[in-house]
Parts: structure tokens; C-alpha cells; sequence
């Protein structure tokens, strides 16, 4: 099931950037003028290291080919440290503020203040379960933007989950119920993606936050509801099992 979302996921991002590509192409003026300006500078650059290779001393096709992979190699090299470096300072930040959040015992309260959305969210998790404190840190680093960040902290609350699950083969209703906010998860500053774009030199990085806000809040509330609504279902509905043995009615009686 999680292959055919993702491949609908892709599909459907495939197809709007063809279809948004096009549009842009057939009506030039609503493309935005720091898209046009930063066409003509690659245009500029193209064009000087044209001229730089027509300039160059005679050398065999080989030589270019060679000279041109050994030049992208590196220019791959030199963005992905300035991705990385980038990207180490918004993370080191937030990642110290939550740790220093739970340290001082904020996460507790926070779970406490959170109580009746937990309640509604996760009924089968007991009041003050290690499992909301690990819940929430994860929640706090996908809204603020870390990724893969929050994955640690993810699998930690998984692992709390588990010790409340009477099936460990089988999921509970928290663990589904968390596992679609986190896919979902709402997004209110998304500081990688601000800090991918700073890298790549955008004019304004912060310029997508309201649509991701939007749409990242669309996608959780549809995650939740179908979650709750797939819970009631008698085929995803999960049984609390039997501890006692099945009482055989037909038996003969001595």
C-alpha cells in the first residue's frame, strides 16, 4: 500500500512539473522576474565556458571530455559541503534547543498542557507514558523543518508504543495514528528546505512556508481522519486478544 501512495506521490510531482514547465514556456509573463534573471546568468556562464573551450589550446576530444567530468565532479563536491554546512547550523540549533527543552523538563509539560489532544489522538496510551514525551519531541522537529532529523526521536517513540502493544506483530491504532502525523506532519517553518534554498543562492528562501504550511495542514488533518476512520473498519480494526482459553461449548459433558 505504502508503494502505490508513494508512487501516486511522484507521479502526481512528475506531472505538475511537466505541466508547470509547459505553461511557463507557452506564457513567458507569468514566469517571475528572478526566474528570467536566473536563466539569462546561466545563459552568461554557458556562454563564457563556451568560449573558454573554443579559446583553449588544441586539445583532443578525450582531453574535454575529461577536463569537463573532472570540473563537475568537483563543482558537485564543493555544493553538497556548502549544502552540508549549511544545513549543520539550523539543525545543531534546534536539535540543542529540544534537548535542552527536555532536559528541563518543558517536553513533560508540554505532554501535560497537550493532554486532551493526546487523549483524542492516542487513547490507548496511558497519562505521563514515556511514549507522549518521544511522540512530541518527534512532532516538534518535523514542524520545525529537520527531517531526518526527527528520525531518531521517531523510533524511540515507536519503540515506547511497542511496549504498550499486546500483538507484537501487529501495529496498534497509537501506532498507525502516529505513523500518519509523521508522514503528514505539519509543517510550520521548514528550516531545511529555507536552508537548501539559501545554499542554492535563491533570492527569497523563505518564499514557500505559507504553501507548505498549507498544505502540510491539509495533509495531517486528512492523515488523521482517515487513521481514526480506518481504525473502526472491521478489516484494519485490531482485536485486544484473549488471554483466556476458548471454552468449547459442544463438548459432551461426563
Amino acid at each position: 500500500m505504502l508503494n502505490k501512495v508513494w508512487f501516486g506521490l511522484v507521479l502526481v510531482g512528475v506531472l505538475y512539473g511537466f505541466g508547470k514547465g509547459a505553461l511557463l514556456t507557452a506564457f513567458p509573463q507569468l514566469r517571475p522576474a528572478a526566474v528570467d534573471q536566473l536563466a539569462e546568468d546561466r545563459a552568461d556562464e554557458a556562454a563564457a565556458a563556451d568560449e573558454q573551450d573554443a579559446a583553449a589550446d588544441e586539445s583532443t576530444p578525450l582531453a574535454t571530455i575529461g577536463r569537463k567530468l573532472n570540473d563537475a565532479v568537483f563543482d558537485a563536491a564543493k555544493v553538497s559541503v556548502e549544502i552540508v554546512i549549511t544545513l549543520i547550523g539550523a539543525m545543531a540549533l534546534w536539535l540543542g534547543v529540544l534537548r535542552i527543552a527536555k532536559d528541563a523538563g518543558l517536553v513533560d509539560a508540554l505532554a501535560r498542557l497537550l493532554r486532551p489532544a493526546l487523549r483524542f489522538l492516542f487513547p490507548d496510551v496511558p497519562d505521563g507514558h514515556p511514549a507522549q514525551g518521544a511522540m512530541l519531541m518527534n512532532i516538534a522537529a518535523n514542524m520545525l523543518g529537520l527531517d531526518n532529523a526527527a528520525t531518531p526521536m521517531g523510533l524511540k517513540a515507536m519503540k515506547e508504543l511497542q511496549t504498550l502493544n499486546p500483538r507484537p506483530d501487529t501495529a496498534t491504532n497509537a501506532q498507525a495514528m502516529f505513523l500518519a502525523i509523521n508522514t503528514s506532519s505539519v509543517t510550520l517553518i521548514p528550516f531545511t528546505i529555507i536552508a537548501y534554498r539559501k545554499a542554492a543562492h535563491s533570492a527569497t528562501p523563505e518564499s514557500p512556508i505559507f504553501g507548505i504550511l498549507l498544505a502540510t495542514t491539509v495533509s495531517t488533518t486528512v492523515a488523521i481522519l482517515a487513521a481514526k476512520w480506518l481504525a473502526k473498519r472491521p478489516r484494519y480494526a485490531v482485536d485486544a486478544p484473549s488471554d483466556a482459553p476458548a471454552i468449547d461449548e459442544e463438548a459432551p459433558q461426563s
